[in-house]
């Protein structure tokens, strides 16, 4: 039996968070008849290495991108940071991760950038984190006319123990259209494992997942998000959470085409409302620019999956309906 884990809720100091108990099982160990119910990878999910269509307003996109480094030598080359925010407006929410930027004014401007079209985007941003004095930061760039966030419960992970290099930034949401009370309401962890811990904090992960579940808020639809270091064969305790599901499979995520390191996972029983669709954003391709340019913009790709806009938007489990795609 591993050592106790502690990962709190900052607001709330003394959550107790449980440790993995034996016989729990993740997606990969179950039967194909039971993965095609649940609509997990290999088994209806539909996967696009391409730029996701235009939005149809028949479902919301959520979002997570590594912007290497991202701060003002970034923002200042006026090409990227157009690009960059052409990629936000794609995206409902987008957990944005390594933002280095030593001033307040870094998503302010770019979220100004993202709105000079037209459109209503609004931000959360995490504080600075990191052992050494390479701080980043975590942050949710949202629209606002299709979500809206729940301020009062925007908190980072307590680690008191330092198991984690990074601390996971979790807010909640709700769609904006539906009646309050068909409204799908989400919470999202945007994470960064450090690369040369990823194994130690992937076994930390199911932890964070559990003691977000169980924050007090009563939200069952958690999903956890970002760059993870990690393909989704090598996802630790993580991986073993019961009916853990992720929505990129077999698909690179880095610019180069090599490596997948960056996921989408939540529990498949409670979180019907996935849809089935899921990619990886090209860079290239949608921009029509060479590696080179691709890799000024980030050595990652941005992932993404869709959603209903109301709670419990696919039948139940036991009827066995495919996710209907646009």
């Amino acid at each position: 039996m591993p050592s106790a884990k502690k990962l709190l809720r900052k607001p709330l100091a003394g959550l107790a968070v449980a440790l993995a108990a034996a016989g729990w099982f993740g997606y990969g160990r179950l039967p194909p008849e039971l993965r095609q119910r649940l609509h997990l990878p290999g088994a209806g999910t539909h996967l696009s290495s391409a730029p996701p269509v235009a939005r149809t307003g028949n479902a919301i996109r959520v979002a997570s991108f590594n912007i290497q480094v991202f701060g003002e030598k970034k923002l200042d080359k006026p090409e990227v940071a157009q690009q960059l925010a052409r990629v936000v407006r794609y995206f409902d929410v987008v957990a944005v991760q390594e933002i280095r930027a030593k001033g307040q004014d870094l998503l302010p401007r770019f979220v100004a950038m993202i709105n000079a079209e037209g459109a209503h985007y609004d931000y959360v941003l995490g504080p600075r984190l990191g052992r050494t004095n390479s701080k980043e930061q975590y942050a949710f760039i949202y629209d606002a006319a299709s979500l809206e966030c729940d301020r009062e419960n925007v908190y980072t992970i307590d680690d008191p123990d330092d198991l984690l290099h990074r601390e996971p930034l979790v807010a909640g949401f709700r769609v904006r259209g539906p009646p309050p009370e068909e409204a799908f309401t989400f919470t999202l962890i945007d994470i960064h494992t450090d690369p040369d811990e990823t194994k130690t904090e992937l076994d930390v992960l199911d932890d964070v997942f559990r003691a977000v579940r169980n924050d007090g808020r009563g939200e069952d639809d958690i999903i956890l998000l970002g760059d993870l270091n990690a393909d989704d064969h090598h996802l630790g305790e993580l991986g073993q959470l019961p009916y853990i599901t992720w929505v990129i499979s077999g698909v690179p995520t880095n610019t180069h085409g090599s490596k997948l390191y960056d996921n989408i996972l939540f529990d498949s029983r409670p979180t019907v409302e996935y849809l089935g669709q899921a990619g990886v954003f090209d860079l290239m391709g949608e921009f029509h620019v060479p590696m080179e340019r691709a890799l000024e913009i980030s050595d990652h790709l941005p992932i993404w999956a869709e959603f209903s806009l109301r709670e419990g938007g696919l039948p139940p489990l036991a009827a066995g309906a495919a996710p209907q795609r646009r």
